[in-house]
């Protein structure tokens, strides 16, 4: 499975107001690990940052002047992505320049050319409900060292972000492993049928008091219990 964690800079906070992309970075997650693989470029806006904007990135329009404009690395973004799961904190605000930016170059929507987009934001939300849940209380509570961040950079918090999620649903990979090992464990007794072992029948005191343990618990839940419904499928088969 092929995932792409992804940041963006911005000369502001509403791309409603033509506020545009100034720096964009992807990291790539392959069957849960980190290959190296990256696309980062600073951009040309065509456009001043707004101060508070700029206090938080620190990327001046001297130092954007000669970058690549979005439409000009387009391509190759959309190719680097590829169709892949795109993982995103904050996912609407960055989903909303994406989309502003490739309706300018005329590209159509983000959606088209991912399997789908989650919301790291959202995700964490659900899982601390109350608590705070940027980026850097993420790392915070996942021991993820943010010590470089001193100014926001898509780069830097793409991978800070790739190692959050992976921290967030490491539950998943343990369900996985808990799976493979029960498939291990069927594997391993398949056999044994040819196996000559021997067999222990219940006493018909043991016997009574499974019966009452079974009558008990159809009497609570209104039905037969699987044990039951199991002997009548025997009866019927001789």
């Amino acid at each position: 499975m092929r995932q792409i964690v992804l940041d963006t800079e911005t000369t502001g906070l509403e791309h409603k107001l033509g506020h545009r992309i100034i720096e964009i970075a992807a990291v790539e997650l392959h069957h849960r690990q980190l290959t190296g693989n990256h696309f980062h470029y600073y951009l040309n806006p065509e456009r001043e940052s707004d101060e508070g904007a700029l206090q938080v990135h620190g990327l001046t329009t001297e130092f954007l002047q000669d970058k690549p404009k979005f439409i000009e690395i387009s391509t190759e973004f959309l190719r680097f992505i590829g169709e892949a799961e795109l993982i995103i904190h904050n996912a609407p605000f960055d989903v909303g320049f994406l989309n502003y930016e490739l309706s300018l170059a005329n590209l159509g929507a983000l959606d088209r050319y991912c399997a789908s987009i989650t919301d790291t934001l959202k995700l964490a939300k659900e899982l601390h409900p109350g608590k705070r849940n940027n980026l850097d209380a993420l790392c915070e509570r996942y021991s993820v060292d943010n010590s470089k961040r001193t100014l926001h950079g898509a780069l830097l918090d793409a991978e800070l972000l790739a190692e959050v999620y992976l921290a967030m649903t490491r539950g998943q990979e343990s369900l996985l492993i808990e799976i493979d090992q029960a498939e291990l464990v069927q594997f391993s007794v398949t056999d044994l049928d040819s196996r000559n072992l021997r067999i222990i029948k219940a006493t018909d005191e043991e016997v009574t008091q499974h019966q009452a343990v079974l009558t008990q618990i159809a009497l609570e839940c209104g039905s037969k219990c699987i044990w039951d419904k199991l002997e009548l499928g025997k009866i019927a088969e001789k």
